[in-house]
């Protein structure tokens, strides 16, 4: 299917543009292919040496280029110990890379030149699966889409975690990652995990690393430091989680408007156990997600293979970006709305990608074990097809490219929090068209953790994916309106950011919002002394040294600072810092002509 621009985008060619581009959001939606695996994050010049890191989306928060001498690839936890005691020896910066790379921070960079990647890329083994026990050991390079697939083996079940089964679980404990419940201990995964096993910086007697063992009950401090670790404290060798009996799950959609949802978010969590919404809100339309458990023998052999996480046509994606490119550029918040509209209703008549039996989706509700119905994520299936298709947000082609941000709001704010948005929606209803093109706002449910660094009370987590310019010059559409909902949630609402999902501005001064915080240092501090696992980034949102927000000319346009002067924005082409329109203390990048804030 090929299709030939119009010569440009005036009034009369919109409506061709508009049908053009939601025949490409349909057609790609619904396409599955075996797509092109990503790459390893780490490049080198020669071999092992002279090499950079970055994350699966091509891109850190502020575009720098991560640099190290050398990468690593143990793949036993002795040749582990051996890279980290020759590098302790050394006094080598070292950071750990994982096949992925997901976080959008820059957790994976060293500082200067010549440090040390460490990649768990190999360390992807099953250590011990103890079905009496319930528990399961594995390596910390392991994948969420392994770890599922090893639990199941043994008829054994991970109760709660993310929904893409990328992650590795050294990085899921590295940032807190989660899935959505308030029940049992929560939905983050570092809290089903009873044994931790970690190579650290060691003294001469120790032969320059030593392997920590640390338990809930032997080592509970140190236990709790290193569940939600950020990687300063070292490598994470095996992790033992304790698992439960499996089950099934018994999920329906339902999309409803959003009149009540200020209410319907606090105690909707408490009602269903997986419970999740996709807020839509320029539609006024909130999915609910009913997802509960159910016993094992109940007929059902679902599957859940969420279609955005599906190979994608590369050509069909080139087209979706180039076609929000258009909207950006000839300010189209019409063709944006038009375009959310039918990728929302197109999601939500495909049921997102659940089918109940693995090929066609027959009605609700779905019913399939959890290993079948928790997270998904085909577009990393390993055959090479040269690129014709591959993850929408792969880097090598023109695809996908945005900012996320994603914070945790107590659930006792949650209600005033949705109806700061509404009001926001109220002076501009097209202007959150945009989040409803990356599939809306995902709101999952999280616990407080015993974990230093993680959660610290009920929560409601906001995940807002949203268009990024290719030049960091280029302000965005309505961007004053998704940088006041960033602003209001973590300053007004005090909301947690997630370690690896956020722009920097979401990281100044986070570490004051831990109570805990002084405990972690002292961990931190005796595990590595010297700061080896430690990196600039690390040092500024753990409140050692520096700061994490960036002051320049345009900074907050990329989110690495509020803006406090028009040169912050982008003056020349119209876009001032100007108070919210909700919330007057937030600080935002607006679009100005003469005295109209448009």
């Amino acid at each position: 299917m090929a299709f030939t621009s119009p010569p440009s985008y005036s009034s009369q060619n919109a409506t061709y543009w508009r049908t053009l581009i939601g025949l490409y959001y349909i057609f790609t939606l619904v396409h599955t292919a075996v797509s092109t695996p990503p790459e390893d994050p780490v490049k080198c010049v020669s071999g092992n040496t002279n090499c950079t890191v970055t994350n699966s989306y091509g891109a850190f928060p502020d575009r720098s280029t991560c640099l190290a001498a050398n990468v690593a690839y143990p793949k036993t936890e002795a040749e582990l110990v051996s890279v980290v005691a020759a590098a302790t020896q050394a006094g080598r910066k070292m950071r750990v890379t994982t096949r992925y790379s997901h976080s959008i921070t820059k957790l994976v960079c060293t500082d200067g030149t010549d440090g040390l990647f460490i990649s768990t890329k190999f360390l992807d083994h099953t250590v011990k699966a103890d079905a009496t026990a319930m528990t399961l050991t594995v390596e910390s390079g392991v994948t969420l889409r392994q770890l599922i697939a090893e639990a199941a083996k043994i008829g054994l079940a991970l109760p709660y975690a993310p929904y893409w089964w990328g992650l590795t679980v050294g990085g899921m404990m590295g940032t807190g990652a989660h899935g959505s419940s308030l029940w049992g201990k929560g939905s983050a995964v570092h809290d089903y995990v009873t044994e931790i096993r970690m190579v650290s910086p060691g003294s001469v007697n120790d032969g320059f690393a030593k392997i920590r063992v640390l338990t809930e009950t032997t080592t509970p401090n140190e236990f709790n430091a290193a569940k939600v670790s950020l990687g300063v404290l070292g490598v994470i060798s095996q992790v033992t989680f304790k698992l439960q009996p499996m089950f099934k799950r018994s999920l329906t959609y339902t999309m409803r408007n959003d009149s009540d949802f200020e209410d319907q978010a606090v105690t909707f969590g408490k009602k269903h156990e997986f419970a999740d919404f996709i807020w839509l809100p320029s539609q006024g339309k909130v999915v609910y997600r009913r997802d509960d458990r159910v016993a094992v023998n109940t007929s059902g052999n679902g599957l859940f293979d969420f279609l955005p996480f599906r190979s994608q046509l590369s050509a069909a994606i080139a087209i979706i970006r180039s076609a929000e490119e258009t909207q950006e550029t000839f300010r189209d918040a019409n063709g944006k709305c038009v375009g959310a509209t039918l990728i929302s209703s197109t999601l939500f008549a495909t049921s997102y990608g659940l089918t109940n039996n693995g090929i066609i989706f027959t009605g609700y509700p779905v019913v399939g074990s959890q290993n079948r119905m928790m997270s998904s994520g085909s577009c990393l299936d390993s055959r090479q097809d040269g690129l014709i298709t591959a993850c929408a947000w792969d880097s090598r082609i023109k695809g996908e490219f945005f900012h996320q941000t994603t914070f945790s709001v107590p659930l006792t704010h949650v209600k005033s929090f949705i109806n700061d948005i509404k009001s926001l929606v109220k002076i501009e209803s097209k202007a959150l068209c945009g989040l409803e093109l990356h599939y809306g706002i995902l709101m999952r449910y999280v616990k407080s953790s015993p974990a230093y660094l993680g959660k610290k009370i009920e929560a409601l987590d906001f995940d807002i994916t949203y268009y990024r310019a290719k030049d960091p010059l280029t302000p965005r559409l309505y961007e004053d309106f998704i940088e006041e909902i960033e602003q209001v949630a973590l300053f007004k609402y005090n909301a947690l950011p997630h370690w690896g999902k956020n722009r920097n501005l979401a990281f100044d001064g986070v570490i004051k919002k831990y109570n805990n915080a002084l405990a972690f240092l002292k961990v931190k501090e005796s595990y590595d002394p010297k700061g080896l696992f430690s990196s600039e980034w690390t040092d500024q949102i753990l409140g050692i040294k520096g700061n994490v927000t960036i002051v320049k000319d345009g900074c907050a346009l990329e989110g690495l600072c509020i803006c406090s002067k028009d040169a912050h924005c982008a003056p020349a082409k119209g876009y001032l810092c100007r108070p919210g329109k909700v919330y007057k203390e937030a600080r935002v990048c607006t679009r100005v002509i003469g005295t109209s804030v448009i």
